[in-house]
């Protein structure tokens, strides 16, 4: 499938083919002409085709010389494109740095272009939010999964991942978590309803307790001491369970003391912190959470490679669009935002192209050097050649009128004077 920009050259190509034919043909048909003026001995007719061949043939031979050497002769000054190609750039070159990058100049267009509207109302519009968000997700996203290598991503996010567990005092987090326990009776209430659960899974767990009794207790036993061993573990873990349930027991109040004392050592102790912190730290080093920050990266990268599989559909490509979007709405009514922008453009980019207009006519230069002459005589050629064509066809009709009018003159001359 052929390209735009080829489509586009070989509709030149054909534009360009039926000028030359075009020009060619006015001076085929002046020859015609002369042949015609000889042969009837017209004085008119053969001074007008004359000229007109003449005209024709030496705009022809400018056109040539512009771009190649005339039917492959190496006239001097001829092929003066592929030739003076480095003059060229050196000249290109500094009329780009002197006359375009002229700070009163560019301060007058800046300020007529409104750089910030223009690009925010452009931004603003969905279809084109649509091009960008379509350029990202098609080449920029796809071609950074491809770039990243997964080991690095991963090396990288369990270095994070430890740095920043490393950095967090677990002890203050728990402390801070625990405070509200010592205030109120949020700590009596929570207490009562864990003694409540025990007491109702000790119920619903009596048989299991007889069973595990009954393999702990002696063979020669026969079972004799089985029922009676687990029945005074039950009713004793349930006398325990309903007295710790009365917030005014003795049971309740040392469980109450242990665990102030718990809250106020995770408070008020380093050293209860530290052990929380490496309790912490140690869980987070076990391979099994090793492998889960792994699988991390994996997870991303197959759910955005999964979600731009979806096309016009993609969350991600509908969120930058979006973002976009409303990124040049949001500029479009911000007119305090369009004149930093535009303050931007104007001081700020025009500083830099003023400060670098050398190394901008010197790139110019040197890109043009680095150009083969024969491609940028066929390109320019591709380009202007179709206009130039009216040199010709113009040189073949202007020296057609130029002899009639010289030899307009000249019967005056011979009839008025001679």
């Amino acid at each position: 499938m052929k390209t735009p920009i080829v489509q586009e050259n070989i509709s030149k190509e054909k534009a360009l083919r039926k000028m030359k034919g075009n020009a060619l043909a006015l001076l085929g048909f002046a020859v015609l002409l002369f042949i015609i003026a000889i042969y009837f001995k017209i004085p008119i007719l053969q001074a007008f085709s004359e000229a007109a061949m003449v005209g024709g043939i030496a705009d022809w031979f400018a056109v040539v010389a512009l771009f190649r050497h005339p039917m492959g002769i190496p006239i001097w000054h001829t092929a003066i494109i592929p030739t003076k190609k480095n003059e060229i750039g050196e000249n290109l070159g500094s009329f780009v740095s002197e006359e375009f990058l002229n700070r009163e100049k560019l301060e007058i267009k800046l300020e007529e272009f409104n750089f910030a509207t223009k690009a925010s109302d452009w931004l603003s519009q969905g279809e084109n939010a649509n091009k960008i968000a379509n350029l990202v997700v098609v080449n920029i996203i796809p071609g950074v999964l491809k770039t990243i290598k997964d080991e690095d991503v991963k090396r990288l996010i369990q270095v994070q991942f430890k740095e920043k567990l490393e950095g967090i005092n677990f002890g203050d987090w728990v402390a801070l978590a625990l405070e509200p326990l010592q205030k109120g009776n949020v700590k009596d209430q929570l207490l009562t309803n864990l003694m409540e659960v025990m007491s109702t899974e000790l119920a619903n767990n009596k048989d299991l307790i007889r069973k595990k009794v009954k393999e702990s207790t002696p063979f020669l036993s026969f079972g004799l001491a089985d029922k009676s061993i687990s029945e005074g573990i039950f009713n004793g873990l349930a006398e325990f369970l309903d007295e710790a349930k009365n917030p005014d027991s003795a049971v309740r109040i040392k469980i109450d003391e242990y665990v102030y004392n718990f809250l106020d050592q995770v408070k008020n102790s380093e050293e209860m912190r530290v052990k929380i912190n490496n309790l912490i730290l140690g869980f987070a080093g076990k391979k099994e959470v090793q492998d889960y920050v792994n699988g991390i990266w994996d997870e991303i990268k197959l759910s955005i490679t999964t979600d731009l599989e979806k096309g016009d559909q993609s969350s991600i490509k509908n969120s930058i669009s979006n973002l976009i979007q409303g990124f040049g709405t949001g500029i479009k009514d911000d007119p305090i935002m369009i004149d930093k922008i535009n303050n931007f453009i104007k001081i700020d980019l025009l500083s830099v192209l003023l400060n670098n207009k050398k190394v901008i006519g010197d790139l110019i230069s040197s890109t043009v050097k680095s150009w083969d002459g024969k491609e940028v005589s066929e390109k320019l050629e591709l380009e202007i050649g179709k206009d130039l064509q009216y040199i010709r066809i113009n040189g073949t009709l202007v020296g057609g009128m130029i002899g009639l009018v010289i030899y307009g003159v000249e019967q005056i001359y011979h009839f008025f004077i001679v």
